[in-house]
């Protein structure tokens, strides 16, 4: 069971649902439970939150599924940290006047404009 999963439903506000398993091309649609709005509130348009769904997939605009929601299951997610990656340091050597080319092809095109 794929948990807090959030379907986003054709004309429809998102609405948290618990997946039986996870969507696949070969499927006819989506089957899940215990549908809540984003709030954890019965939407309007169901009568038992605890029912099983089914949505076909031309009402589904997409699924998301949380990679916390695949805790625990064969599908969990293994999220690195971040990378944290330093820009290059200018150096007053790289900034001398005798470094720089200047590109007259361009310039010509900057004072055409």
């Amino acid at each position: 069971m794929i948990q807090n999963a959030v379907l986003h439903l054709n004309g429809e506000q998102p609405v948290v649902v618990d997946l039986f398993e996870l969507p696949e091309a070969v499927d006819l649609g989506v089957r899940c439970t215990n549908m809540r709005t984003l709030d954890g509130k019965r939407p309007v348009f169901i009568d038992d939150i605890k029912a099983v769904f089914f949505f076909p997939y031309e009402a589904v605009r997409f699924v998301e599924i949380p990679a916390r929601s695949l805790i625990g299951t064969e599908l969990e997610v293994q999220v690195e940290a971040p990378v944290a990656v330093a820009a290059p340091v200018a150096t007053t050597e790289s900034l001398d006047d005798d470094n720089l080319e200047i590109d007259e092809d361009f310039l010509r095109r900057i004072r055409e404009v």
